[in-house]
């Protein structure tokens, strides 16, 4: 018996071994297995310290809750002693969600090129062990664009995409990883590896998108918070094409920027609209050593859900009141007239506010607008039109001549909501209102966005410079805010 027991034994090793030789011997028939490059360095080499290291992670992180499941998350790629609790606050909420394919794009550090690289099959191994790459998945990528290619270099000695992996171990199972590294790149590639991305995606639910990225890289703690808040706010806003050219002009920093743009214009083209900023943080806040002249970094960790804020308008009806808009302008102009028009949508003729802004090549060249709907809709973007173009104290008025080279864009507002504490405005996501006596001033959605402003910053000019009141009015129990949020189009945007 004893004898049988034991041969029993040694047939389930034998077994358990063959498994393990067959899965091997497999991966290597669809490619090479790519081993670790920086465990013991980015993050622990011993399986049972990294696991550990990554529950106390995720068990310290409290994400705030998303209404629906994750399309993407943002996640930084330092070493884990600097950005793995950062980190941590995507993957919680992606915890045992039934993800089978996970498209990690990272950027290159070490390897100049120009274009996407796709990891076409094969595996990837942790301490934690193997994960296969999803090959169909990376097939309807590849040969599709001369710029859209494989290049083993791209991956060699790169960690953007490797520091994910562990993470994505420990929260997932059952599925398979499509890494990418994008490198420089217009902003055209973008949108065509956003477009093949799609394409590959099609109706599937059990996608998730991984971008790897760091923030602001340099010298001083304090341009680290603005300028991070700056590309915090094209992030919340989804303002891919924003976001891209402030890069390019270094105004915003994410080493892997052009991921997060590409990420951006494919979750837009899905639907989803809603960026959440999870956590925020620097190696400087991580160490303590917030002293000017040591070297910071900053991390962020940021989740897309499938839900998304429902537009208040849809693509029409915003056609139509740009339509409107342009139309009344150009009546003014030639005769003095405002415009005949009616409507019967019943969305265009609610008693909504709007704001209508021209630009000229890009520069403001009128802004006005209603905060409170007291006509209809269409009637406002009309009357405010004009407005902007005629009555905007800071310019001379339009003239005819200049209307074929300036953009119109529309801000639709919903209903104001007091709020009893500035802790419960979003930067780039809602607009504000603060009143104190017969004084008050008004800042759109957009204004954090084109100025970088930290949340004192934006309350403190909107109090100074606009409602005329002591910068910091805002914190007096006696100031009224009010926040809204606003449906935001252009001409540029519609007509695409």
């Amino acid at each position: 018996m004893a004898n049988a027991n034991f041969a029993e034994k040694k047939l389930k090793v034998f077994g358990i071994s063959f498994i393990f030789v067959l899965f091997f011997v497999s991966m290597a028939l669809a490619g090479d297995i790519k081993e670790p490059k920086f465990s013991g360095q980015f993050y622990p080499d011993s399986p049972a310290e990294l696991s550990d290291m990554i529950d106390n992670f995720l068990s310290q992180a409290k994400p705030e809750p998303m209404p629906s499941d994750i399309f993407a998350i943002i996640e930084p790629h330092a070493g884990y002693g600097f950005s793995g609790q950062a980190a941590a606050f995507g993957y919680k909420l992606i915890k045992d969600k039934p993800y089978k394919t996970v498209i990690i794009i990272g950027t290159s550090h070490s390897y100049a090129f120009n274009g996407v690289s796709v990891y076409p099959q094969g595996a990837f191994q942790t301490p934690l062990g193997i994960l296969e790459v999803d090959s169909e998945f990376s097939s309807k990528l590849l040969d599709k664009d001369s710029e859209i290619i494989f290049d083993s270099q791209a991956f060699s000695q790169e960690h953007s995409v490797e520091v994910q992996l562990p993470f994505l171990q420990k929260t997932l199972s059952g599925f398979k990883i499509v890494p990418i590294i994008i490198s420089d790149s217009p902003f055209l590639l973008c949108q065509k590896l956003a477009n093949l991305l799609k394409g590959a995606i099609a109706d599937r639910k059990d996608v998730l998108v991984v971008v790897s990225t760091d923030m602001y890289h340099g010298y001083d703690y304090e341009e680290a918070e603005k300028t991070d808040n700056l590309t915090l706010s094209y992030l919340k806003n989804m303002d891919a094409e924003g976001l891209y050219y402030a890069l390019r002009d270094e105004k915003a920093q994410l080493c892997g920027g052009f991921g997060v743009v590409t990420a951006l214009i494919l979750a837009k083209d899905l639907g989803h609209k809603k960026l959440q900023v999870l956590n925020h943080t620097n190696s400087a806040e991580v160490t303590g050593k917030k002293v000017k002249g040591t070297w910071t970094v900053g991390y962020a960790s940021c989740a897309i859900d499938k839900e998304g804020e429902s537009s208040m308008l849809n693509k029409a009806q915003k056609k139509r009141l740009l339509e409107i808009a342009r139309k009344s302008i150009e009546t003014y102009l030639k005769s003095g007239k405002r415009l005949e028009v009616s409507e019967t949508d019943p969305v265009l003729t609610q008693e909504m506010g709007a704001f209508v802004t021209l630009k000229e090549r890009g520069e403001l060249r009128g802004c006005i607008g209603n905060l409170v709907g007291k006509q209809p809709l269409y009637l406002t973007v009309r009357d405010m039109a004009v407005e902007a173009a005629t009555a905007d104290p800071r310019f001379s008025p339009v003239e005819l001549a200049e209307l074929e080279n300036i953009e119109i864009e529309i801000s639709a507002l919903s209903a104001m909501e007091r709020v009893d504490s500035a802790d419960k405005i979003q930067l780039g996501r809602h607009g504000v209102l603060v009143r104190k006596g017969f004084r008050s001033g008004v800042f759109l959605p957009q204004v954090a966005t084109e100025t970088g402003w930290t949340k004192e910053e934006f309350l403190n000019n909107l109090c100074a410079h606009k409602a005329g009141l002591a910068a910091d009015a805002w914190k007096d129990k006696d100031t009224e805010i009010y926040i809204f949020t606003a449906d935001i189009f252009s001409e540029k945007e519609v007509n695409d």
